[in-house]
């Protein structure tokens, strides 16, 4: 049977400053930058040709940053990976883009270039919200990026929505979530606001006007009953999509499947190994090694990833990958967490419910150790 790969780009890349809430790896943009880093990510990926002759790739995903900033260098990247590896058909082509900084004729080349999925980083469509997260898009720019997708071919859309961000409401999160349904986007990530430390937001976060742990609960149930009384399943625990269109890229990290990454903080896991690129582009262009991040794969990191899907853990899959049955679980906790309805035992499958997903950190905890 032939070995399935994902390839993950980072391009650490924005147009201005850092989002305050961000706490991803980018740095403002050059010409002379894009171009080193270009040349950098292709050497690298000319490095695993060889490695990953008994894979083929079924997923690509440029992640960010904002990768549309490279315009037409996507394209350049996107060859040397088909120039290097065998993608399928029918691989999933994804790339991250801003709202306001993506137009119809990057989208134009971008899809004659074989890209065929794109997320947009929609984040709220209140004004007063996009302000207090530091976006510079309006959403009119989101409709407008949407339908120029559409008239280049652009069949599979993803919209980002960001939940419990400073001042945001009940009604204002409705209103968003409705804005970003009525554009018929294939899929819809729902996150919540986390406050991370080395962001702006971490410096003032006492002075933000943020929900408690209850409303934020709140918050969040509101958002899944919204976005599914629209007509998006819930699949993981930020995700939902039409049927069909959940982001297959991703399901590949919450399955222990195979992925290469390659940019500056970019992830692997790979022939049982992960490792990761530091968090420096100088380094990257001088062709610094990744760093080894031990092994990956093993039935506890197995559990802790399918737990974040809606579907869970399959007794049968368990049983062929690892040899083990639910009955590796504590009964009594098994019983505790199933009173509490955080966790459901159904069908052969083992899954977090709604409420669990909330606390799902505490709950994978409790049943592994």
């Amino acid at each position: 049977m032939t070995k399935k790969l994902g390839i993950y780009i980072h391009v650490p890349f924005c147009a201005q400053g850092k989002c305050p809430y961000c706490d991803f790896y980018s740095l403002r943009v050059t010409n002379e930058l894009k171009e080193k880093y270009i040349a950098a990510v292709q050497k690298n990926i000319s490095g695993y040709t060889l490695q990953a002759a008994d894979r083929v790739v079924d997923t690509v995903y440029f992640g960010g940053g904002t990768p549309a900033l490279l315009g037409e260098g996507l394209a350049r990247l996107l060859y040397s990976v088909q120039e290097n590896f065998v993608v399928t058909p029918d691989a999933e082509i994804t790339f991250e883009a801003n709202p306001a900084g993506i137009g119809h004729d990057t989208l134009k080349v971008l899809h004659q270039a074989g890209f065929n999925r794109l997320s947009l980083g929609m984040q709220s469509a209140v004004p007063e919200e996009l302000a207090a997260l530091g976006r510079q898009h309006t959403p009119q720019d989101v409709v407008r990026a949407v339908e120029d997708a559409r008239k280049v071919g652009f069949g599979n859309i993803s919209l980002d929505l960001m939940l419990c961000v400073p001042g945001q409401t009940r009604k204002t999160l409705l209103d968003s979530v409705d804005f970003a349904a009525r554009l018929s986007p294939q899929h819809i990530s729902a996150y919540l606001l986390k406050i991370e430390k080395g962001t702006h937001y971490y410096d003032i976060k006492e002075t933000l006007n943020l929900p408690d742990d209850d409303e934020q609960a709140e918050m969040y149930l509101v958002a899944c009953e919204a976005l599914e009384a629209r007509g998006y399943k819930q699949y993981e625990i930020s995700n939902f999509a039409s049927l069909g269109f959940e982001s297959r890229h991703n399901l590949k990290y919450w399955d222990c499947g195979e992925y290469l990454g390659f940019g500056p903080a970019a992830h692997s896991f790979f022939d049982g190994g992960r490792f990761y690129y530091s968090r420096c582009l100088d380094g990257y262009i001088k062709g610094e090694p990744p760093v080894l991040d031990g092994d990956g794969g093993k039935l506890e990191e197995y559990i802790m990833l399918r737990l974040r899907l809606n579907e869970g853990i399959n007794e049968v899959e368990l049983l062929r990958r690892y040899g083990a049955d639910f009955s590796i679980f504590d009964k009594e906790k098994i019983a505790a967490l199933e009173r509490a309805e955080l966790l459901e035992i159904k069908g052969g499958r083992l899954a977090l419910t709604r409420k669990g997903f909330l606390v799902s950190n505490s709950v994978i905890t409790e049943l592994l150790f």
